[in-house]
């Protein structure tokens, strides 16, 4: 099983793939409730340069409420990530796959709420 849902973006960089993952996310219900740019974050604490290289920690308040409903420490696996990496030619989104993440959470309520999101993930990257 994978675990992640991906699209490459040729000839588009990074930034404006951010702007539009996060416009696509919002679209869907989705805000952005944590940044991390990682190839700052690895430039400033062990000296290496690396390619751009980005974590937004996407969440859909009415989907995690869902969630946490069922599962109460189904927190501990928020927010849904989705990377941005600089590659070869443009950018590749790749967003977590809920289902894969909660595999080992033994609930099939839960199990269906994650179905839910990765759809609307996916749709989101597409529409990326």
């Amino acid at each position: 099983m994978t675990y992640t849902y991906d699209r490459s973006l040729k000839g588009v960089n990074i930034n404006d793939a951010e702007t539009r993952i996060r416009s696509a996310l919002a679209d869907r219900g989705f805000g952005v409730l944590t940044e991390i740019d990682v190839t700052t974050t690895m430039k400033q604490k062990i000296d290496v340069d690396m390619d751009g290289y980005r974590i937004l920690g996407a969440c859909s308040p009415q989907m995690a409420y869902k969630a946490i409903g069922i599962e109460p420490r189904v927190g501990a696996m928020l927010p849904c990530n989705v990377i941005l990496r600089e590659v070869d030619g443009g950018t590749e989104i790749s967003a977590i796959d809920p289902v894969a993440s909660m595999q080992a959470i033994d609930n099939d309520q839960l199990h269906k709420v994650a179905g839910e999101v990765r759809d609307m993930l996916c749709q989101a990257v597409d529409a990326a």
